[in-house]
């Protein structure tokens, strides 16, 4: 908008996204320099409520960074104690691994994989990023929660001098409304992305610095989880589960989790790597099914869904991450794509790295250096050793897990660095691909359907503000898109977001349903033209995981 005249406020530093990386940076940075004025944007109308993670948390990080860590958080602890690591067929399920073999393994190869849990936790990242906020703002930092950055700005040399906040009160056709108030413009010489994963300020720099130049492009997977309260006596607390196999079929990447937790509850999730090639792939049925599993089924009947939530993860690792710093901004966190996804886990990759940017910016006095400095790290590191976990399994199971046994015992050291390629290019249209018999079930368990799940999320926008999806051409849906790939948006988003329905003329149209939307981001990815666009909504507006 403009002729909009705007408040401006000043900072030091400003952090976008309160999640683990944003808000390790700005503790360590006032840590380190008391006096260092920063402010945290988190879109979410609570801290919290927009974290979403498995979470098997590996502590060494958070408890570098806040040593009291073990006494100070009442959150959800509950210490890893058993792991399980299993293949599904259709009606059964078998050790790819046998108990045995890990043991004789050394303990540095398998510790943080799904062999492997020993000293972790099982946590709730919404509480535990709430729990983060309020050692950050014990520090002085201040943070802004409801406040969704919608826009970077740049000076005259084209470096990034900070953010604008999304105007709040517009109507649903983009004008003023009664309760209209401009989005604030925040100035600081450093800005701090730390948004997670596909980030629409992240999303622009990225293209306006071209930071993707000599890396591969990112990848990523489409992760769900619930959280279900189960009759007594069933769960055993502490007990970790994972599983690659059926409901997938062998050439789609897909794997489960079982995290039993206290108090007779239990989180079970899935993730579909957004690289798979079949149109007709639906990942929200494929996770229902997998709960319906002769193995599973058991375990959740008779329960009740408490909450549930959807998200993506960074996937691609090490050759897939960006470079992290550009004039005026640093990327952090899955912003960079730093998550470990050999070990399914990003919390503590994602402290590392805030810790480390505020280390690096309090050391320089800017975020020059910070890309060689995080890939010279611990953090680093670790996503070099696992670099080649998860390319091959877009060939199939079987290759990935024959690879990934090679990795484990190699340590990582193989000469070569796999590629991957971005997953809008991996789709094949409905007349180049076959889709497999999946010999999928008839379902009972909840939800029936994904306005259910969409319930269980606990969703909230305001139905009048502007649409935040932003579809380029929709005549390419209605046309091409419907016959090369049968609309393949109705079915990876894992809210209902996007439906074809009667345009009124004997034709079909795309209709959004703009308050469904749970901010997974999918969309942006897995779109097969690249036409979608993922903006920021009202701030405050969207999910609440915060007990998940």
């Amino acid at each position: 908008m403009t002729g909009v005249e705007r408040d401006v406020m000043n900072y030091d530093a400003v952090v976008v996204g309160a999640g683990p990386a944003g808000l390790a940076c700005a503790i360590r940075l006032k840590q380190l320099d008391p006096a260092r004025n920063i402010c945290v944007l988190e879109k979410g109308a609570q801290v919290g409520a927009h974290s979403l993670s498995g979470a098997v948390l590996e502590p060494g990080p958070l408890r570098a960074l806040l040593p009291a860590w073990d006494t100070e958080y009442t959150g959800m602890k509950v210490p890893a104690a058993t792991d399980e690591f299993r293949i599904f067929t259709a009606r059964g399920s078998w050790k790819p691994v046998p108990d045995w073999l890990i043991r004789l393994l050394p303990r540095s190869r398998t510790y943080g994989t799904p062999f492997n849990n020993h000293g972790n936790f099982i946590v709730s990242l919404g509480q535990l990023t709430a729990w983060l906020a309020s050692r950050a703002e014990t520090l002085g930092v201040e943070i802004f929660a409801g406040f969704a950055a919608a826009a970077p700005l740049f000076d005259e040399h084209g470096a990034v001098k900070g953010v604008r906040i999304g105007d709040m009160g517009l109507t649903r056709d983009g004008t003023p409304g009664p309760g209209f108030t401009p989005g604030v413009e925040i100035h600081a010489p450093l800005t701090i992305v730390a948004e997670g994963a596909r980030g629409s300020l992240a999303k622009q720099l990225i293209e306006r610095y071209q930071l993707e130049k000599g890396h591969c492009p990112q990848t990523f997977a489409l992760g769900y989880k619930e959280l279900w309260q189960l009759p007594p006596g069933r769960v055993q607390p502490g007990r970790i589960e994972h599983g690659l196999g059926w409901p997938a079929d062998s050439h789609t990447y897909a794997g489960s989790f079982l995290y039993h937790l206290d108090n007779d509850r239990v989180y079970v999730g899935y993730i579909v790597g957004l690289d798979y090639q079949d149109p007709r792939l639906q990942p929200f049925e494929a996770f229902q099914q997998f709960k319906n599993h002769p193995q599973i089924k058991p375990l959740l009947e008779g329960g009740e869904i408490l909450s549930a939530g959807a998200r993506t993860i960074a996937a691609g690792g090490w050759q897939s991450t960006p470079t992290l710093e550009m004039p005026g901004a640093i990327l952090v966190g899955d912003a960079g794509g730093t998550l470990n996804f050999a070990k399914i886990k990003g919390v503590h990759q994602a402290i590392r790295s805030g810790a480390l940017a505020a280390e690096h910016i309090a050391a320089s006095g800017s975020g020059r250096g910070f890309d060689a400095a995080w890939r010279a790290s611990e953090g680093g590191q670790e996503l070099r050793r696992v670099r080649n976990f998860k390319p091959p399994f877009k060939r199939s199971l079987w290759l990935g897990l024959a690879n990934s046994a090679w990795e484990t015992l190699s340590g990582g050291a193989s000469p070569w660095t796999l590629k991957n390629t971005a997953d809008w290019s991996r789709l094949r249209k409905l007349d180049e691909f076959t889709s497999p018999q999946r010999d999928w079930v008839n379902r009972t368990l909840p939800p029936r359907d994904r306005v259910s799940f969409v319930f269980f999320a606990g969703n909230s926008h305001e139905e009048s503000q502007p649409v935040h999806l932003k579809v380029a051409d929709t005549s390419i849906c209605a046309g091409r898109c419907a016959r090369e790939f049968g609309n393949p948006c109705e079915r990876f988003c894992p809210a209902g977001v996007y439906e074809m329905v009667d345009d009124g003329n004997g034709g079909r149209r795309l209709q959004i349903n703009a308050a469904n939307c749970v901010h997974c981001k999918a969309c942006d990815i897995k779109d097969p033209y690249q036409i979608i666009t993922w903006t920021t909504p009202e701030g405050g507006s969207g999910p609440n995981y915060q007990s998940l």
